[in-house]
């Protein structure tokens, strides 16, 4: 019974008659305006106001934390590039014991894990495995 109400509310020939009266009041809500004087004018001379709404873009934000200064900046990179050089002397840079090997092990590793993959088969989802 549900499918013969949809098949005559969006199927049948009343179809068209529905979608053109949607159209039509559609097009009058749009068309329906009653400024006719053209934009609001501006008040001339009037500058920004708090309102008390958030955001209000024309004050300036204050700043949270003062900004570091040049010496500042500097001391900061130079405690991190201390830190960097004293965690590679202990050997935290990466180790690569056989570049070629890995290279290898890299052209041959796609296909040596689809093999197995291929090779393993699931009766769930091929019924023909066995």
């Amino acid at each position: 019974m549900t499918i013969n109400i949809g098949e005559t509310v969006f199927f049948g020939s009343g179809r068209f008659c529905r979608i053109g009266a949607a159209i039509v009041l559609i097009g009058i809500a749009g068309c329906s305006s009653t400024n006719t004087n053209g934009p609001t004018p501006v008040a001339v001379g009037a500058g920004p106001k708090d309102t008390g709404t958030f955001p209000n873009l024309n004050i300036k934000p204050q700043v949270a934390a003062p900004q570091f200064t040049e010496a500042e900046k500097n001391a900061k990179l130079a405690q991190l590039k201390a830190d960097e050089n004293a965690q590679a002397a202990k050997g935290g840079g990466p180790k690569v014991a056989n570049q070629a090997a890995l290279t290898d092990l890299a052209k041959k590793h796609g296909d040596e894990t689809l093999k197995q993959i291929e090779a393993k088969c699931d009766p769930a989802l091929d019924p023909t495995c066995k």
